[in-house]
């Protein structure tokens, strides 16, 4: 296999400056519920039908 130690990213080394977990999945979570809708959307654009549990919320992607 090839060596991709040239694609590190040097930020990375300090775990300090990394966001917090809860951080990450609380970005994580937004951008899924944001992808669902935009999915959503375009299902429904097409014709297709939309189950119901293509809403955030009833997905369990909400707070």
């Amino acid at each position: 296999m090839g060596d991709i130690t040239w694609m590190k990213d040097p930020s990375l080394d300090d775990a300090d400056s990394l966001l917090p977990p809860e951080a990450i999945a609380k970005e994580i979570v937004e951008d899924l519920q944001a992808t669902l809708s935009e999915f959503a959307a375009i299902a429904e654009a097409l014709g297709g039908d939309v189950p119901a549990d293509a809403d955030a919320s009833e997905a369990g992607l909400t707070d």
